[in-house]
Formats: structure tokens, sequence, C-alpha cells
């Protein structure tokens, strides 16, 4: 398993812990078998919106795939330099890269409803820029460079300092805008 691909770990030790197989858990997210078992295995990079599904048919939070041990009280992560990160794909056939890093900012934080990460967003192919959609809300804060939001028929162009809070049931796809990376504070809710 690949260091940069945790995930997959932690979806399988779920999966099992419930008694489901590749192939319920495939149908349980909408994904494919041959997906669930390159997620599984590492061979994958996962992109955030078959991750909320998958999540979602395991009945936990997307955070819970960064939880190592989930504590009752506060957690602080000092200068936002969290140990704990994700690498998402775009939305890509078969992406063995990754354009989205998540270091999440409350991974441990047990019974948490928001999921707040800073994310390093590395510029992407235009046409692995095609609005998907999931429940929930996500809040958007630029915190360096530019980034462009796909919301709907709508298209959003941020700098740093900008911000944008949307229903995430919208299909809706955020990159960075242009060749420069972008770094972003997202808080997401996803509701069971």
């Amino acid at each position: 398993m690949s260091e940069e691909n945790r995930v997959g770990s932690k979806i399988r030790q779920l999966r099992e812990a419930r008694e489901m197989t590749v192939e319920e858990l495939a149908e349980a997210s909408q994904s494919s078998e041959e997906s669930i078992q390159q997620l599984e295995n590492g061979a994958l990079v996962p992109s955030l919106t078959p991750l909320l599904k998958i999540a979602r048919a395991l009945g936990v939070r997307l955070g819970t795939f960064l939880d190592d041990m989930p504590q009752s009280g506060p957690v602080i992560v000092r200068e936002g330099l969290s140990e704990n990160v994700v690498r998402f794909s775009g939305k890509t056939e078969k992406p063995k890269k990754s354009a989205l890093e998540f270091y999440s900012l409350a991974s441990d934080k047990a019974d948490r409803n928001m999921e707040p990460f800073i994310i390093d967003i590395h510029p992407s192919p235009e046409e692995s820029h095609q609005p998907s959609s999931h429940e929930g809300e996500e809040f958007i804060y630029v915190l360096s460079g530019e980034i462009e939001i796909f919301y709907g028929k709508d298209v959003h162009r941020l700098n740093a300092g900008d911000s944008i809070y949307y229903d995430s049931i919208i299909p809706h796809d955020v990159h960075a805008a242009g060749k420069e990376d972008a770094k972003i504070l997202a808080v997401i809710y996803a509701p069971l």
C-alpha cells in the first residue's frame, strides 16, 4: 500500500468489520468492484465524490478514513501542519496521480459533524473538470493562489481572501485556475 493512499486499508478494514463483500460495497456506493479493489490495494488514488459515497455506504463520515485514535476533547493542529493527509485525484479515468492534497484539521475529533481541511490544489488537465455532487454543504476560503469553481451552470473565480459557501448537491468542481498551485481552507458537511 502506498503511503500516499492510507485510505484503502481503512476502507477494507471498515468493509470487513461490517461483513460486506467488495460487491456489496460497490453496489451500495455506486462504484465498480474494480475501483473498490484498486482503492483497497492502494493502486488507485481516489477522487472525493466516490469516496464520499463509499463513506456513506459504510455508514461513516469522510474523516473516518483519516481517524486513528478518536478524541472527545478538542483537537489542535499547529500552523495548519496536519500529519494526516489524503491525496485525491481529479476525475480522470483510473487516476494514479494526486490533484488535491487534503490535510485534515480534525482527524482525531470524535463525533464531529464537519470536516475541516487545508487543501493544496495542483493544476490538472481541463478534461478532468467534470462537476459531481453529493449531499451536504461546503465552505471554501482561498488562502493563496487562484481557484475556479464550476457550480451548476456558473463559473466562479476566487483569489486569496475570497470565500464561497454552497450546497454540494448542486454539481460542482473545484480546481486551480491556470498553471499555479492554490491553497484553500475547506469545511465540508456531509450528512450520514
